[in-house]
Formats: C-alpha cells, structure tokens, sequence
C-alpha cells in the first residue's frame, strides 16, 4: 500500500509529554477486529479521548482545539508493550505523519516505517525544549527535513540531526512500502532473471 512521499514536514505540534505509552492505549485491543488500514484514527487514544458515555474529555490533548498538526511528540519510550501494527496505523489514520519521542519500542518505530510514519528519535534535552515551546505557543512549528535527517524548532532556530534505516528513509522519500519498492525494481529484476543460468 503506497502511502504520501514524505521529504520535508513544517507543522504545528500535538504535544502527549506522557511517557511508556503503549500500543494498548494508543489503539485498545477492542478495536483490532479490522484487517485493514483505514478508520483506525477514530479510536486512537480512545479511552483518553472519550468517556464511557462517549464524550469527549476536554482535558485530553487531541480534543483541545488549540493543538493541532501533523506531527505528536510523546514522552520517552513511546510505543511500547503488545507488536500490533494496527497502532501505527491509528496514528496514520488520525493524520499524524511524523511522530517524536526521545525512545521507541523497536517494534512500533518499525510498523510505523512501514506505513509511512516517520519516528523521529531526538535526545530527552531536545524533546523537553520542543515541549516548552509548544507550552508557550501553541502555534509553533517543528520542521522535520528526512532528506537532511534534521528536526528543527522554527521558532527557537534549534535543531538537532535523527537516524533513521537507509532503506526505510529512501522508501519514505519515495512513499513506497516494501512491495512497491519491489515493483520498482521489475524491469531490474526480469533482466536479472533472463540473464541468470538456472
């Protein structure tokens, strides 16, 4: 499933400065029962969202109009606990494109690469610096630029550089997962096989 090319993010920020969220409260395994991508985003943080009436709680981040954007910054070790993909595919399905933290589950930083959610990895001083800036205006912007591997407080000027899987950053460029990386390479890959003995 081909996903949107992502090279350069500029947005405001939705800040969750929580930490050890889990992939059970990031989608609860209620809502696993879908097999594919779509409408997942609906209950992404459903039980921080809503109340058992189905109202929404207004303390919680997602329903504050004043945040908003394309980019969640999480506290440390985000992601973490069950391997269910269908969290990153919540965070997708919400809008997120692009999701901080100064610590990912391997696991979740890998379903998130796979369908088109960067995890930026910064340092804990870095991530406490994105979070006072958006405390302090809520309109301000992170850039993250994939190409150069930097994340850049637009306001402040500060910045700082991300790693990210050579792969998985050229198939993120493109907006290719990993079977389109495959078809990509058909006409590379019939030479090969009609130039190759048996």
């Amino acid at each position: 499933m081909a996903y949107d090319k992502f090279n350069i993010l500029k947005s405001s920020v939705v800040p969750l400065p929580i930490e050890n969220v889990d992939t059970d409260q990031i989608i609860p395994a209620r809502f696993l029962k879908a097999t594919e991508r779509k409408g997942f985003g609906d209950n992404l943080f459903r039980d921080w969202r809503y109340n058992a009436d189905n109202s929404p709680k207004k303390d919680f981040v997602l329903n504050q109009d004043k945040y908003s954007g394309k980019i969640l910054v999480g506290g440390k070790n985000f992601g973490s606990g069950s391997s269910r993909e269908h969290a990153a595919w919540a965070v997708y399905d919400y809008g997120f494109r692009c999701v901080v933290s100064s610590f990912f589950a391997d696991i979740f930083r890998n379903n998130c690469l796979n369908v088109g959610v960067l995890p930026v990895q910064v340092s804990p001083e870095f991530l406490e610096k994105i979070f006072a800036e958006t405390e302090k205006d809520a309109d301000s912007q992170v850039e993250v630029n994939l190409q150069e591997q930097t994340i850049t407080i637009v306001n402040t000027g500060d910045k700082e550089s991300f790693d990210i899987n050579a792969y998985k950053k050229e198939n993120m460029l493109n907006g290719f997962d990993d079977i389109d990386y495959l078809l990509n390479m058909k006409e590379e890959i019939t030479a090969f096989a009609e130039n190759t003995p048996l």
